[in-house]
C-alpha cells in the first residue's frame, strides 16, 4: 500500500486513511495535449480502455462524478438515467474546480473537496487494475475498479460512449 508522502494528494490521503491499496504512476505531463487521459494512458503504456477520466456535470442542478474510460465518450442521457433525472450537461470547468478542490485535467473521483453522487462506468468492472487521476496533471493512481466505487460510494451503469 502507498504511504502518505510530502507528495501526497487528497486522493492519495482519502485512499490512505481507507486502508486502500493503490500504486503511484507519475509521467511527464505535457500542458499542451489534448487529451489529459489519453496523454496519460501513452505515457505510461497502459490500455487506454483501463484509465478513466473523471468529469464533472450538472444533472438536474447537482454537480454528479462520471468516471468513464479515456477511449470514449461520457453519455450525459445515460448519465442523467443512472442517477434517476431528466437532464445532464457538462459543468462549468470553474464550478468543477471549486466543487472539487482539483484543477481540470487532475480532477480525481476520490478526496474532493464535497462528496458528490458518481457513477462509474461498468466497463471498468471487467479490469483488475483501473487507473485514474490522482489529484494533479501527471499523476495517475491505479487500484481494483471495486475499491474505486466503495470509496467514492458509487453506481456503475452504462455511461460511457465507445
Amino acid at each position: 500500500m502507498a504511504r502518505k508522502s510530502a507528495g501526497a494528494t487528497p486522493a492519495t490521503t482519502a485512499l490512505t486513511r481507507a486502508g486502500v491499496s493503490f500504486t503511484l504512476h507519475p509521467y511527464e505531463h505535457d500542458p499542451r495535449a489534448e487529451s489529459y487521459g489519453l496523454e496519460a494512458a501513452d505515457a505510461l503504456g497502459l490500455d487506454p480502455a483501463q484509465v478513466f477520466k473523471t468529469l464533472m456535470a450538472d444533472v438536474d442542478g447537482q454537480l454528479a462524478v462520471a468516471v468513464v474510460p479515456v477511449s470514449g465518450q461520457l453519455d450525459l442521457k445515460a448519465l442523467a438515467r443512472a442517477l434517476g433525472g431528466s437532464r445532464a450537461t457538462m459543468a462549468d470547468k470553474a464550478a468543477a474546480e471549486r466543487a472539487t478542490g482539483y484543477v481540470v485535467g487532475g480532477i480525481s473521483p476520490i478526496g474532493q473537496r464535497r462528496r458528490h453522487r458518481t457513477v462509474v462506468d461498468e466497463s471498468a468492472l471487467a479490469h483488475p487494475v483501473v487507473y485514474v487521476s490522482a489529484g494533479r496533471r501527471g499523476l495517475d493512481l491505479g487500484l481494483s475498479p471495486a475499491d474505486l466505487v466503495a470509496v467514492t460510494d458509487a453506481v456503475t451503469a452504462p455511461i460511457g460512449r465507445r
